[in-house]
């Protein structure tokens, strides 16, 4: 079986940060913001593929092959930003984490959030103890529960299909659905999963020769990416759809608590309680998956290996901070996916000009159309974050 690295990769965008800007999204503007999710989808098919492909046709990992081409200062700024978006990936994820196992079990935040890094430790020694398919298979699981915990809600309550294609034409309306848009994108296009699927795939696959084995697996790395998206499009859809359709209008929905309370209210508890198992199951695998990255992202740049332990604690530390000190939790997921929007020029322009070189690329360079589409998706993601702080300083 050679699918799996892309379903890891995967779990990044089926956070609980996207799960705070669907939910919220769909509360605040209805199906307005249908679009976002599907373009976003779009563009991160086309980034996860590029970045498996440099891991395949290099045999290095998208972190070093930055380093490769970096003096120490630049390698260790650039490291820097890295570990700051690290940071905002693992604030979204234990927070969401603790959100669940309160709404779950009564739990304080604090505490759920700390054993929600202590369960993404203990996933991270079975990666390192057991080897990346068993992980792939655990992560894969949880994927699994996380699809049926918000498709579940979905299927109960369907959304009209004129809304769903009325929510299909481009448009925004105010600053406020310009902040969702880009954290819904954040949430989307994941920096930490750009720099991963490309070690993900140089891991499982090694660097395969060139030629036809090489060629056959770039095809069936395609095929990993593309079903690995429709099922991360497809929950992230069923987010904002389900919002969309039964909690707009409804007070208090703009944080997860309130929106877990409103579809108890409008279909019951079973159906809260599966939307409760996702959130739980996404906030466990994707902090593994996110901790996995950013030592993945440290090893490559600064060139060294870290316990694991500390590798956890760099990211988690000021997850738990933010828990302690008070934080509303849920709007602290959405500005998170706004900070690794920022991020996202970083992983992805080195990305786009690697995989565009013949130099290092050989026969397996993009295609002049996948390089041009890739610069589309840098530059799309760079203006809507200058527009932000443009709204943000005047508004």
């Amino acid at each position: 079986m050679l699918l799996g690295p892309a379903f890891v990769a995967a779990i990044a965008y089926v956070d609980p940060g996207n799960v705070a800007a669907n939910v919220s999204a769909g509360a605040q503007y209805g199906f307005l913001l249908v679009w976002v999710i599907l373009v976003a989808n779009v563009m991160a098919g086309l980034v996860q593929y590029l970045s498996a492909k440099l891991g395949l046709v290099t045999g290095r990992t998208l972190p070093e092959s930055v380093a490769d081409r970096t003096r120490a200062p630049t390698r260790i700024a650039y490291w820097v930003q890295a570990e700051l978006v690290a940071m905002a990936t693992d604030l979204a994820e234990v927070v969401g984490g603790a959100i669940a196992l309160y709404l779950l079990f009564d739990l304080p935040l604090l505490v759920g959030g700390a054993i929600t890094g202590g369960v993404s430790l203990v996933l991270l020694s079975v990666q390192n103890r057991r080897g990346q398919r068993v992980f792939e298979r655990v992560i894969s699981g949880l994927l699994l529960v996380i699809a049926i915990g918000f498709l579940t809600s979905l299927f109960v309550a369907p959304p009209s299909a004129s809304d769903v294609a009325g929510g299909l034409v481009p448009r925004f309306d105010g600053a406020e659905s310009i902040l969702l848009a880009t954290a819904m994108l954040g949430a989307t296009v994941m920096p930490h999963a750009v720099y991963l699927h490309s070690g993900l795939a140089r891991d499982r696959h090694g660097r395969p020769d060139a030629g036809a084995p090489r060629r056959r697996l770039l095809r069936i790395t395609r095929y990993d990416v593309a079903l690995a998206m429709l099922v991360a499009g497809a929950v992230n859809l069923a987010m904002l759809l389900v919002a969309a359709t039964n909690l707009q209008g409804i007070d208090d929905t703009d944080s997860i608590e309130g929106a877990y309370s409103a579809v108890q209210g409008a279909l019951g508890h079973t159906v809260a309680l599966f939307f409760a198992i996702g959130l739980l199951a996404s906030g466990l695998a994707s902090t593994s998956v996110g901790a996995y990255a950013g030592a993945m992202i440290m090893q490559g740049l600064l060139h060294r290996r870290y316990p694991l332990l500390l590798r956890r604690l760099v990211t988690l530390v000021p997850a738990l901070v933010i828990l302690g000190i008070g934080v509303d939790p849920s709007r602290a997921l959405v500005l998170s996916q706004v900070v690794l929007s920022f991020g996202i020029p970083f992983a992805l322009i080195p990305l786009v000009r690697m995989t565009g070189d013949r130099t290092l690329m050989g026969d397996d360079v993009n295609h002049r159309l996948t390089t041009a589409c890739g610069w589309l998706v840098a530059a799309v993601i760079s203006v809507l974050n200058v527009v932000l702080i443009y709204l943000t300083v005047t508004g």
